[in-house]
């Protein structure tokens, strides 16, 4: 960080010190807690954390649940008509997964 934007953030910290804004906050005084790195980069990691804190679910782990959902379908289908359905939802998904895999790989 240069030092002309630590210098605003220290300010804008003791500003909002000397007007109480820090105070009373959840967890003041406690140590911050102890996050291992996945080894993504930072703004990844914060991502997820946000993502995980708010129960949101990333797609490509949508797409698991949806296949594994599929899975079951195809596999209770009873009738020819019923399993071709099934198989051709979880063909889709599978096929959907596949693709998010590999943008995620090629970055």
């Amino acid at each position: 960080m240069s030092f002309f934007l630590r210098f605003l953030a220290e300010r804008q910290i003791e500003k909002a010190q000397s007007d109480g804004q820090l105070s009373g906050i959840a967890g003041e005084g406690a140590p911050l807690p102890v996050r291992e790195s996945s080894g993504e980069d930072a703004v990844s990691e914060i991502g997820h954390r946000v993502m995980a804190e708010a129960g949101a679910v990333p797609a490509e782990v949508q797409l698991i649940n949806d296949l594994s959902t599929a899975k079951r379908a195809w596999q209770a289908a009873i009738t020819p008509e019923e399993k071709k359905v099934a198989m051709a939802r979880f063909a889709e998904l599978e096929m959907r997964r596949n693709m998010a895999a590999e943008r995620r790989r090629r970055g």
